[in-house]
């Protein structure tokens, strides 16, 4: 099973790269994508409801195809955030939620912003992710989330981006955290090659995970870059890669 972990959808068109579900499973069919990991793509108003809304009506629409995460804003107010937080896992029973402190702006670790909020999501015992990447480094740099992840160690959690999302790459930084924390996994999206193969070697080919970032990354052109990054690799190890450990950190073999 070949699962493509970082997948954004939007309710409607309302910009050049925006894509609905609709068309995010007609990329999955060409690219021979069996799943999906889809979360929303913010908008210029930064309005999530709506957007979290077509992340659950997506999943009703295309049974079997997306495993649904949502998405928080702090800087919305710690009582909109706490809202989406609820809605997210009680009404829309997602498989995890994520923060961005790039698109957002916001230090994720943030004691009195972010943190608070990060308790919330992690009494409900499921996945948070965290964009991990060197466009907005201070403020999502990997090890704000090894912080993270050490206070609460009981649960899960996704570094999308592993570092990357910029140049100069945070990769090495970000194989440090997998190295440390064996409760994060990392998905390889907007990043090049060549830190992709320094974790698998690294951290472990049980630590990483094809992302394609779509739509801001060409699912078909990013799942090639994978298999020939990992033709000399064992099959075992491409299955896990491609499919299995995202697989397997959600939970998706016991559903």
């Amino acid at each position: 099973m070949i699962i493509d972990a970082d997948c954004h959808i939007s309710s409607q068109k309302w910009d050049g790269l925006a894509i609905t579900a609709g068309e995010l499973v007609a990329r999955m069919d060409r690219a021979q994508v069996d799943k999906a990991l889809i979360w929303l793509k913010p908008t210029y108003d930064k309005n999530i409801e709506p957007e979290n809304k077509a992340v659950y009506q997506a999943n009703r629409d295309f049974p079997g195809r997306f495993i649904p995460f949502g998405w928080t804003n702090p800087r919305l107010g710690k009582e909109r955030a706490a809202a989406a937080i609820r809605r997210c896992f009680e009404e829309y029973d997602f498989w995890g939620i994520k923060f961005n402190g790039a698109q957002d702006d916001y230090v994720i670790d943030d004691d009195h912003l972010a943190l608070p909020l990060i308790e919330q999501a992690a009494r409900y015992s499921k996945i948070i992710a965290f964009h991990i990447g060197a466009d907005f480094y201070e403020n999502t740099h990997p090890t704000r989330l090894r912080r993270i992840a050490q206070l609460f160690p009981d649960n899960k959690f996704i570094m999308i981006h592993m570092g990357g999302a910029g140049l100069p790459s945070l990769d090495r930084s970000a194989v440090e955290v997998l190295q440390a924390c064996p409760n994060v996994l990392a998905i390889g999206s907007a990043i090049n090659e060549l830190p992709i193969l320094r974790a698998l070697q690294q951290a472990g080919t049980d630590r990483v995970c094809f992302g394609s970032d779509t739509p801001f990354g060409l699912m078909h052109v990013r799942l090639a870059m994978y298999q020939a990054l990992l033709r000399d690799f064992s099959p075992v190890d491409q299955a896990r890669v491609l499919g299995g450990n995202i697989a397997q950190f959600v939970g998706l073999q016991e559903n």
